[in-house]
This record gives structure tokens, C-alpha cells and sequence, in this order.
């Protein structure tokens, strides 16, 4: 669920502090992203929210929300409804974000 070796990565590359602000600022923008992804105007706003959400989450280490949001993606990419991959990613952000929080990573 999450990379515990790319938040080490990221804690060395930046320090702890950083980390932290880099951690808030991903989890306040995850959840901002998030809620503009349900109400979507069409695939293509989808498709954008999508790939931002996926680099983020992959570049803090939320790997298993980083290939949700990459299959999403190619399913806005084709039209398909993203509401459902919108349920899947919010489900694993959430947990994820609890263990992150659990492990004090903040």
C-alpha cells in the first residue's frame, strides 16, 4: 500500500521537516483533487485530475493509489466513468493515509 523505502528516499533527499510539509501538502491537495474528480465536467478534466493525482501519489510513496489512479486514467482516456475508479482511490487514499499517519510519519 505504501513505499516505506520511497518515504525514506524522500525524507533523505529533503530532510524531515520538509517531509512533513511536503506530506500535508500532498494529503491537503489529494483530498482537494479528489473532490473536484466526482464532480468532473467530462474525461478529459478527469484524465488531468487523474494524472496529477498519480504522480503525487507515486512520488510520496502511496503506490497502490499511484496504479489506481494510472488505470483510472486510461479508463477517462476511453470515456468510461470515472466515479467508480474515484471510490476505489478515495477507499485506498484513506487508508494509506491513516497508516502514514499511524507509523507518525507527521
Amino acid at each position: 500500500m505504501i513505499s516505506w523505502e520511497r518515504i525514506r528516499e524522500l525524507k533523505e533527499e529533503v530532510g524531515e521537516e520538509d517531509f512533513a510539509e511536503i506530506a500535508t501538502l500532498f494529503l491537503d491537495e489529494t483530498e482537494a483533487a479528489l473532490a473536484q474528480l466526482l464532480s468532473a465536467a467530462d474525461a478529459d478534466e478527469a484524465e488531468a485530475l487523474l494524472h496529477s493525482l498519480k504522480g503525487s501519489a507515486l512520488n510520496l510513496g502511496f503506490e497502490d493509489m499511484g496504479l489506481m489512479c494510472r488505470e483510472g486514467r486510461a479508463r477517462a482516456a476511453y470515456g468510461h466513468g470515472w466515479a467508480e475508479e474515484h471510490a476505489r482511490i478515495a477507499r485506498t487514499y484513506e487508508a494509506s493515509k491513516a497508516l502514514l499517519l499511524s507509523a507518525g510519519e507527521l
